[in-house]
């Protein structure tokens, strides 16, 4: 990608990101206590209600996207969750001791991060990475969409009134100059010492390709195996939570369902008394119209009800309204545009014969759109868990769970909190990790003498030798 840049860019930019370093080199002498101070008062800018309704009202005033309650849910669980991750980590000074290794871990910041973040959690996001940085003693500087600046720059003078009641320098947490351009976002990518990207897949890989330090995270297409053992209810309860959660913000949501042979129509069936409508072919057509438009997903569809995309549709029940529409699929790439990602509460069904066709199409899925992200399994079968883990190219195998609600941690799962999943080598990503706190972090590491540990020749190859008949030499070199 070719960065277009400007005198004035650069200029712009360059003022930001100079206040940023004078605050973050104030910032970096607090101790522990006093950043962990900084941390709660700026996730209080988030989790005190009025705040929060004030903010989800602008975002979804601003980007017409998700369901309010559900947005209002989201930023105080995803933030409640996110401080209860950060308390007791330690992001100042010496974090870890190893004695017999005769090594000092030591943490230290980044610098300056800037921060690209998405339409539709413009507000969740941005927090969780202001909080991330923050907790490393770091300054950020926020890139919003265009549809979300204004409620980023409410959110960011929301932050201020924070940071100034415990001391802090305001400056520690910036956005760019309204209205956001992308010459002088690709701008920023170049001038901060990391960049940390959710969002388009555009952006990430114009922060992967920016020259700058960065991790991105990459896109989802989340499929999910129902299998023979499953507990179809609950299932079929938690993915219809998780579908309708937010109109489908999430890239977390389930996209397709590959659904066991022996228990095909009883889930279905299942879906359906949740308020799932399985479409016929004529209907199915007529979505496929409507939420694709010039090979693209369309804005007018994207994370909004099942009731308004199916009137969009022409599609209709007797005194009834859909929580999500189901469409059957068998094939799997660009000419079947139900198997990619939809971004909405229509949901992709899909027949195996067994577990091992069910695997095969999981992954074909996963070839097409959304490798390294992430795949879910309703089951009693840990062999087949397991099997997913160990072979399928994904970096999450969430179990028996709502998908959207896991992937990015839980109360009730050990992933850490987050709104960015990386994905891994598989998704062109640097990490595998739900984005944390330690992705915002340099270590220096003191490493002094210890009683030396070196091996002969024949302990690393001497069983080598035995099994291949190799006559060895136990030379020292």
């Amino acid at each position: 990608m070719a960065f277009q840049t400007t005198a004035e860019a650069q200029d712009k930019v360059g003022k930001l990101i100079a206040r940023a370093r004078n605050a973050q080199k104030l910032y970096e002498h607090f101790d522990q206590q006093q950043v962990d101070e900084v941390v709660t008062a700026v996730g209080w800018a988030i989790v005190n209600e009025t705040n929060n309704c004030l903010l989800t009202e602008m975002a979804i005033g601003d980007t017409g996207i998700g369901k309010y309650e559900d947005k209002i849910r989201k930023n105080h669980r995803k933030t409640m969750g996110l401080l209860r991750d950060l308390q007791g980590a330690k992001t100042v000074g010496v974090i870890a001791e190893y004695p017999a290794k005769g090594l000092i871990e030591i943490a230290r910041p980044v610098g300056v991060v800037g921060a690209v973040v998405p339409s539709t959690n413009p507000v969740a996001t941005p927090f969780n990475k202001v909080i991330n940085a923050l907790k490393g003693r770091n300054a950020i500087i926020l890139a919003p969409s265009p549809k979300g600046q204004n409620v980023c720059a409410k959110l960011v003078e929301l932050i201020h009134a924070e940071l100034s009641r415990v001391g802090a320098p305001t400056e520690l947490v910036q956005h760019l100059d309204l209205p956001v351009n992308k010459i002088e976002t690709y701008e920023l990518m170049r001038q901060v010492d990391l960049i940390v990207a959710t969002g388009s897949g555009n952006n990430v890989r114009a922060c992967y390709e920016s020259g700058t330090p960065a991790v991105g995270v990459g896109a989802g297409n989340v499929p999910v195996i129902v299998d023979s053992g499953a507990d179809l209810a609950d299932a079929a309860a938690k993915i219809c939570a998780s579908k309708t959660f937010d109109n489908a913000t999430s890239c977390s949501s389930e996209n397709s369902l590959v659904i066991h042979d022996a228990v095909y129509e009883d889930m279905v069936a299942a879906l359906q008394r949740q308020g799932g409508w399985l479409l016929n072919s004529e209907e199915k057509q007529r979505l496929q119209d409507v939420l694709w438009v010039d090979g693209h997903l369309s804005r007018d569809v994207i994370a909004q009800t099942a009731d308004k995309i199916a009137h969009l549709a022409g599609l209709s029940r007797d005194d009834e309204e859909p929580s999500i529409l189901m469409v059957e699929e068998s094939g799997i790439g660009a000419d079947h545009p139900f198997s990619d990602e939809k971004l909405s509460p229509v949901l992709t069904l899909y027949r195996a014969r067994d577990f091992d066709y069910a695997f095969t199409i999981v992954e074909q899925i996963l070839d097409f759109k959304g490798k390294g992200h992430s795949v879910g399994i309703h089951t009693d079968n840990d062999a087949h868990v397991m099997r997913l883990g160990l072979e399928m190219p994904t970096c999450r195998v969430i179990v028996n769970q709502a998908h959207c609600f896991a992937t990015g941690g839980s109360f009730d799962n050990g992933l850490p909190f987050s709104l960015s999943m990386g994905c891994g080598s598989w998704g062109g990503n640097s990490i595998p990790d739900n984005m944390n706190y330690r992705h915002f972090l340099n270590i220096t590491r003191i490493a002094r003498t210890i009683p030396a540990v070196e091996p002969s020749v024949s302990d690393i190859f001497g069983e080598f030798w035995q099994r291949h008949d190799i006559r060895g030499d136990d030379g020292d070199i």
